[in-house]
């Protein structure tokens, strides 16, 4: 066994909190009882080689979905009032029409103008929309979709947008699918546990992406969640050729129509989907979709309610979204890679790559889809990106649909000893107070099939974003080093795409940067508060700043040249503090014109609402062109170049 021996496995602590009620006959609801606080991740304690303990963290829950339970759970009354909380006309504008159309971006122009970018969301609540995805349809670039968690209504949901004219004007709307029952009985295939559902509507969602085919079809995702029970599910759901992604088919209450998965047990916790599209007209697989996500199992330990582990599955569609695969596990078993793969369950394979989380789809243009994900069967505190490779085959509709997916490889290291961690318990950028992870995020040359993996790591005792390419369409793996050339402040929640065609591949990366903050390198005790977010600049005792980046080089020529995209802006405050989403976007279309899509806070609610949010969270893009060369090294400067 890699590493057992030398460590000395010493013990395993679930710290649930509040978790002893658990064992007297509480029922276990996953996100409420993590909401809650009374669910929080295991943690293995190992022997380090010099001696004394290492204590390493399992994955958990995402954050999008821990914060929206958060609302449900703790903020429904509040919430619902000040939903109705609208600057519709005078000085903010009115909201759009949805339609594309109209001077300016629609809805609420007012309330950015003269700071440059586009608002993508449109309503006029001062609401947050965090956490985006955008794409372009191949077959007309001007045609773009997102979407974001969006709270404009009380209780998240995944909000849906598009333009038609390169996002220069922006619709958007909330997903009419509210309706879907909980029901697993129903769905056949389309279940990891099966059993009885709730039969009752879902409360929230999360985790939106998007996607486009070869013949112009627009893909849309989410995860369906319930704060008083187990159920959880995840659709895709299509908006057909020439509707440019601004309607989509509707989900039925019941039936497995463009559902993925849907189950009602702490053994399937569903979280944390990205979805992909093959959209090359030469690919044996054209047009199909392919959705790939995190299922959570917590039914171990002495009350059966503890954590066990949390694989990646995968599942595929043939047929344009309206049926999908049965859900398949893909994080597979690597002897050279993976340990631990049995200590909380000991029916799980001991070298199984089972403590994952954040996976990340893309398709090659032979047809094939590469998929990373962040794993930590490892035998220190260091996690590790992985990557499995999987050659689909087969009808959805038809039952014969499989990934057939190839043992997990290595990505990278992802080095986290040293990362600061805020009061809520997680590894987060104290100058914004908000959480943040190390999930990668994959992009493809749709020229010749080069593939880039980025991701963020501490190995620099800063948070960095760290890039790895393939050009063996994932087999093996090359880590080429820092992307960011400045230091001295936190970058985070990077995505990757490739501009197709020229000499080589020009590599586009976008980032937030943040200012760090005094001792960021030391985790007081109990982790940092949101009192750190008033503790930069010269005196210390200015609020810390953060902002967007655009960077772009070619092939792994590192550090690569940026732009900065967004004004400085403050962190999350009132409410909406401790979260900008799980990760941010980018999309390169054929032209070479670059979308990065992103969340700040630059729009100030003067209306100072009870929930304490003064700087709103909102959505915005740009367009404009991929830098591409190789940057000196620097010191950050957060606004600056």
């Amino acid at each position: 066994m890699r590493a057992l021996v030398a460590l000395g496995l010493l013990g395993v602590f679930v710290f649930a909190g509040a978790g002893g009620a658990v064992g007297e006959g509480k029922p276990r609801h996953v996100l409420a009882d993590a909401a809650a606080g009374t669910l929080q991740p295991a943690v293995l304690t190992t022997t380090a080689p010099g001696g004394g303990t290492v204590q390493k963290q399992m994955p958990f829950l995402s954050d999008a979905a821990i914060m929206t339970a958060k609302s449900a759970l703790f903020n429904e009354e509040e919430d619902k009032a000040i939903a109705a909380d609208v600057a519709a006309g005078g000085e903010f504008g009115v909201a759009g029409d949805a339609t594309g159309s109209g001077p300016g971006s629609l809805g609420c122009a007012k309330r950015d103008k003269g700071k440059g970018n586009k608002r993508v969301n449109q309503d006029c609540t001062f609401r947050r929309q965090a956490e985006e995805d955008i794409a372009a349809n191949p077959s007309d670039p001007n045609q773009l979709t997102a979407g974001q968690n969006d709270s404009r209504v009380g209780f998240n949901q995944c909000g849906i947008d598009f333009s038609t004219d390169g996002g220069k004007h922006w619709g958007d709307m909330l997903p009419p699918f509210r309706q879907r029952f909980n029901s697993p009985e129903s769905d056949g295939v389309n279940t990891v546990v099966g059993g009885q559902g709730t039969d009752k509507t879902y409360d929230f969602g999360s985790d939106p992406t998007v996607a486009w085919d070869s013949h112009g079809r627009a893909f849309f995702s989410c995860l369906m969640l319930d704060i008083g029970t187990d159920a959880t599910g995840l659709y895709v759901v299509q908006s057909p050729a020439g509707a440019a992604g601004s309607f989509y088919f509707n989900v039925p209450q019941f039936g497995r129509s463009w559902i993925v998965v849907e189950d009602n047990s702490p053994a399937a916790s569903h979280d944390k989907n990205f979805l992909t599209a093959d959209a090359y007209p030469s690919s044996p697989n054209r047009d199909n979709v392919y959705t790939t996500w995190t299922v959570f199992n917590f039914t171990c330990g002495p009350s059966g309610t503890d954590y066990c582990s949390s694989k990646i599955y995968g599942s595929m569609s043939t047929n344009h979204g309206l049926r999908w695969s049965k859900p398949e596990e893909i994080s597979g078993i690597n002897p050279s890679l993976c340990d631990f793969g049995n200590f909380f369950n000991p029916a799980d394979d001991e070298h199984a790559c089972n403590f994952d989380q954040g996976s990340d789809p893309i398709v090659l243009p032979n047809g094939d889809l590469e998929v990373v994900f962040n794993n930590g069967n490892t035998p220190d505190v260091n996690n590790q990106q992985l990557a499995v490779h999987c050659k689909p085959s087969g009808d959805s509709a038809a039952g014969t649909a499989k990934l057939n997916c190839s043992p997990p490889v290595l990505v990278g290291s992802d080095v986290l000893a040293g990362a600061p961690r805020c009061n809520f318990g997680r590894f987060c950028i104290p100058g914004h107070y908000i959480r943040t992870n190390d999930y990668p995020r994959i992009g493809v040359s749709t020229d010749n099939g080069h593939l880039y993996t980025v991701w963020q790591d501490y190995r620099n005792q800063e948070w960095d974003i760290q890039m790895a390419h393939s050009y063996d369409g994932g087999d093996t793996w090359v880590n080429d080093g820092t992307v960011n050339p400045d230091s001295g402040i936190d970058h985070y929640f990077a995505a990757v795409d490739v501009a197709e065609k020229g000499n080589g591949d020009n590599v586009g990366v976008s980032y937030y940067r943040t200012e760090r903050v005094a001792n960021e390198n030391t985790t007081p005790p109990g982790g940092f508060t949101f009192g750190a977010t008033a503790t930069c600049g010269p005196a210390a005792n200015q609020t810390c700043m953060g902002d967007y980046i655009l960077g772009g080089g070619t092939n792994f020529g590192l550090p690569f040249e940026f732009k900065v995209v967004a004004p400085p802006f403050s962190p999350p405050d009132g409410i909406q503090a401790g979260f900008n989403g799980d990760y941010s976007s980018l999309v390169i279309t054929k032209g070479g014109e670059a979308h990065p899509i992103w969340s700040d806070t630059r729009n100030v609610d003067p209306f100072a609402p009870g929930n304490g949010v003064t700087h709103d969270e909102d959505v915005f893009t740009d367009s404009l062109g991929l830098p591409n060369g190789t940057a000196k090294p620097s010191v950050g400067q957060i606004g600056k170049r």
